[in-house]
């Protein structure tokens, strides 16, 4: 399981230098249109806010269809390790 964080960072770091890199070369071509979101939880309670309205309502059911199965439904999924 240590062996899995240096491997992590190394992907972490690469996305950010491939996004900066992305980036860098779209400077003097024509202007695109960029849409994210980003969500997560505070507890149990979902947040998310994005720039388009589909985005949105996607992290808006992803976040209460996580409710729904960590809360109403803890008996009804079995893990397996």
């Amino acid at each position: 399981m240590k062996q899995l964080i240096p491997l992590g960072i190394i992907f972490i770091f690469l996305g950010v230098i491939i996004i900066m890199i992305s980036a860098l070369t779209n400077i003097d071509k024509e202007k695109t249109d960029v849409k994210f979101g980003v969500g997560g939880f505070i507890g149990f309670i979902p947040f998310g806010f994005a720039n388009d309205k589909e985005i949105f309502v996607f992290f808006h059911w992803f976040g209460i269809s996580d409710i729904y199965m960590d809360i109403i439904k803890p008996s009804k999924i079995k893990v397996f390790l």
